[in-house]
């Protein structure tokens, strides 16, 4: 009996804790950001075939850690193809335990979705977006981050 209830707490924390990834579209996200006004959303662009981007993951998941009662919000937005969810992403989330929101982007027209993030963003990757709707706070940064540098942009826009 005691083996069957350790099984199944096992499968339960394995298999039940799946990651709550979602396609989401940019018009999605802004509606998302203007829901908590007073908060600061930091909205790292990744994917998990980018080498630097997979390198900081763990500095966003701090800082969301971190921040957990105070009116930040960390937002990773997964630039892996809309096919790619199942099978690598969720996974991919599951494996790193990522507790910071995840979303996939979910645009047709990727220049256009580039365009509408920032006119000079390239499209490479990493990439971040620091807003505040109610400070007017939209900074973009088309770079890796270390963990001091990741607070120091933060701490300048919040």
């Amino acid at each position: 009996m005691q083996k069957i209830i350790v099984t199944i707490l096992f499968i339960l924390t394995v298999f039940g804790a799946k990651a709550q990834v979602k396609l989401l579209t940019l018009n999605e996200l802004e509606q998302r950001v203007a829901k908590g006004k007073d908060t600061t959303y930091v909205v790292n662009f990744w994917a998990t075939w980018c080498g630097p981007c997979v390198e900081e993951l763990p500095y966003f998941e701090k800082l969301n850690d971190d921040n957990l009662k105070k009116p930040l919000k960390v937002i990773l937005m997964s630039l892996d193809f809309k096919s790619k969810l199942k099978m690598d992403v969720i996974p991919f989330v599951t494996k790193h335990k990522i507790k910071s929101e995840v979303y996939v982007v979910n645009e047709t027209d990727q220049q256009k979705f580039i365009d509408s993030v920032d006119k000079n963003w390239s499209g490479a990757l990493p990439a971040t977006l620091i807003l505040n709707k109610d400070k007017k706070v939209r900074a973009f940064y088309e770079k890796s981050f270390t963990y001091n540098e990741l607070l120091k942009a933060v701490e300048t826009h919040k």
